[in-house]
């Protein structure tokens, strides 16, 4: 493999969302993508888990981010847009690659079981966002429904806007749904 190269991470990340793109999931092995990575399996595993996580392994930092931004929004917010201040800054992050979304999400929507996880660490968000309202003294029933509310509004969007051929900023798609959501919620 020769000498290190910064960028491990990174480089596996990009070479498994190509070949996932190329040659489906399920025919990707880690071998493969340390290769196009141009590192070791052992060196892929000290980043990843298992080729799944390739997909998912900012998930914690994106909860973390989320948390704070939840932490740092003003008082006088209700915990609703409290947790859509959460989803701002998760959009933000996410956000800055179209090409890498679309991309990504093709893959997840091609495969059950990576479907399946987007859902566990969506649903995890959503537990740590309910977390962070209550720690603001939100009751748990209003920060679970914000909570819950808010990774809605920032799945859906998300999901429309990888779709979108040429998409509006994140953050905007993220908030119009969210306004679709509340209307929907106040004609019902």
């Amino acid at each position: 493999m020769g000498r290190w190269q910064p960028g491990a991470q990174g480089r596996l990340s990009a070479a498994a969302l190509e070949l996932y793109s190329e040659r489906g999931f399920d025919e990707t092995t880690v071998g493969d993508i340390a290769e196009r990575a141009g590192v070791t399996e052992r060196t892929f595993f000290r980043y990843f888990a298992d080729k799944r996580e390739v997909l998912f392994g900012t998930s914690a930092l994106l909860q973390s981010a989320v948390v704070r931004a939840i932490e740092a929004a003003d008082p006088a917010l209700s915990p609703l847009e409290t947790a859509m201040a959460g989803m701002d800054e998760a959009a933000a992050m996410v956000g800055e690659s179209h090409e890498h979304g679309r991309r990504r999400a093709a893959v997840i929507a091609a495969h059950s079981g990576l479907e399946e996880r987007e859902l566990l660490k969506m649903a995890r968000i959503a537990e740590a966002v309910a977390g962070a309202l209550r720690d603001r003294g939100a009751p748990e029933a209003g920060a679970r429904l914000a909570a819950d509310l808010a990774v809605l509004a920032f799945t859906t969007g998300w999901s429309r806007w990888a779709r979108a051929a040429q998409p509006d900023d994140l953050r905007a798609v993220v908030r119009a749904t969210y306004d679709e959501l509340r209307h929907a919620a106040s004609t019902a």
